[in-house]
């Protein structure tokens, strides 16, 4: 029963992040940020931490293909950021205890590096023009914290849906 709530579980977070999109306003305190939502990615990091690398890759391809076909006008980015990066993670977290701290700093860690990978693969082939320094201070710093509040609030829930999800891969 765990395995058919997982793909649910990334579909919501996968809807939730575009709802949030559509209903943020876009100045937020009085200034124009650009908060990009990655809840989706956010789970996919929690899944490969703590359920294995496997299935952390296999979900981070099946939706990085997705979110390439339904918002990106070029089919790959996410589709190569995203297992790419969990296979990090995966290696990363190797070294590291897995603590629910340790896995939000992480997370953090492979939400800013989603982000800087697509900056700089939009900035090589010049669909932005946004500078560096520009893309820190506008969208980067307020995707971060947007991001490390979500993980603030979803981190419990994800880390023992996982866990007893990994239990259950075990027992079978």
């Amino acid at each position: 029963m765990k395995k058919f709530l997982l793909p649910l579980l990334f579909l919501f977070l996968f809807l939730l992040e575009s709802l949030f999109v559509q209903y943020i306003p876009p100045e937020v305190f009085g200034r124009n940020y650009i908060l990009v939502p990655h809840f989706l990615f956010a789970g996919i990091l929690f899944l490969t931490i703590y359920s294995g690398r496997k299935y952390g890759i296999i979900y981070a391809a099946i939706f990085g293909l997705l979110f390439d076909i339904i918002w990106i006008e070029i089919i790959g980015i996410y589709f190569f950021l995203f297992p790419f990066i969990a296979y990090l993670i995966s290696k990363i977290m190797h070294v590291l205890q897995t603590n629910i701290i340790v896995a939000f700093l992480v997370s953090l860690v492979g939400i800013a590096l989603l982000e800087l990978g697509v900056y700089e693969m939009n900035f090589l082939i010049h669909i932005t023009t946004l500078e560096f320094m520009s893309f820190l201070e506008i969208r980067f710093y307020a995707s971060l914290i947007l991001n490390a509040a979500f993980l603030l609030i979803a981190a419990y829930p994800l880390k023992r849906y996982f866990e007893s999800f990994a239990e259950s891969l075990r027992d079978e």
